[in-house]
């Protein structure tokens, strides 16, 4: 992976690893956690599993364009979710349609961050061990992760989760979702470079100011610096998400680990 793109081969990831693709021309990218077997975890809207009819919302701004195939010649179990649930385990093929495979980086240095041309890429929070993030995945496909919000709940949030075990504590803000906090950020920058627009003598003084606010208004959402995170173990995660307790749902884990055999 290198400074400009973050695009792997299927042969260099490894099973606990947060890999994403664009879509739509590179507007977006979706994320999800590699679980060994050619198979990913993520999380979608939930109306985007069934038909695909309903009517549009925030949550379709970044993955209303994928939706998952009726049927998979090479995975039974492709697409298998609980109901009402946004989780969902799919084969490599369906996850990455016909994007590029891309590994989401973690413990990068703030300059690194910083030199990063969008967001959604990488994070300087590090990682916890791969069989942790499988098991946070895994645990997630069967019990689910909430409702699906573009800004303060989506599928990079996911897989920020999975691999770090860090929620975010303050619900009226914007979550961990890179791409989230470039969307809402690249207009703030603006916004709050506006007033010095008098102040500079040339164009590329106001882009500098307006590129420098921008940098740093994303940086500042980054999980690895907030300081409104909390480690939350996968098993207590529903309360701190206002789901049903263990005792409201039905979850069969062993199930869900075979799910990642071949």
């Amino acid at each position: 992976m290198g400074l400009l793109s973050n695009r792997v081969e299927r042969s260099e990831i490894k099973p606990g690893d947060h890999i994403y693709t664009y879509r739509a021309v590179f507007t977006y990218s979706h994320h999800g956690i590699f679980v060994g077997g050619s198979k990913v975890v993520h999380f979608r809207p939930e109306r985007n599993l069934n038909s695909g009819t309903g009517s549009s919302s925030n949550s379709d701004l970044y993955d209303s364009r994928f939706s998952l195939p009726s049927s998979c010649s090479t995975f039974p179990d492709c697409g298998f979710t609980q109901p009402n649930s946004g989780v969902v385990l799919s084969c490599l093929d369906c996850f990455l349609g016909k994007g590029s495979l891309y590994c989401f980086e973690y413990g990068v240095t703030p300059s690194v961050f910083l030199s990063k041309v969008r967001g959604g890429t990488c994070t300087t929070a590090t990682s916890d061990p791969p069989e942790m993030v499988i098991h946070r995945a895994m645990y997630l496909l069967q019990n689910g992760f909430g409702i699906y919000d573009v800004f303060r709940n989506n599928c990079e949030d996911f897989t920020l989760y999975c691999k770090t075990g860090l929620l975010i504590t303050d619900k009226q803000g914007v979550g961990g979702s890179g791409q989230a906090s470039s969307v809402i950020g690249a207009p703030l920058a603006a916004i709050l470079s506006s007033p010095l627009k008098l102040l500079m003598p040339n164009p590329v003084g106001v882009a500098t100011v307006t590129a420098g606010m921008y940098c740093m208004s994303r940086y500042a959402t980054d999980i690895g610096v907030r300081t409104d995170v909390i480690k939350v173990a996968v098993e207590d995660l529903a309360v701190n998400l206002g789901l049903p307790g263990p005792d409201e749902e039905v979850a069969d884990n062993g199930a869900s680990n075979q799910l990642i055999a071949l």
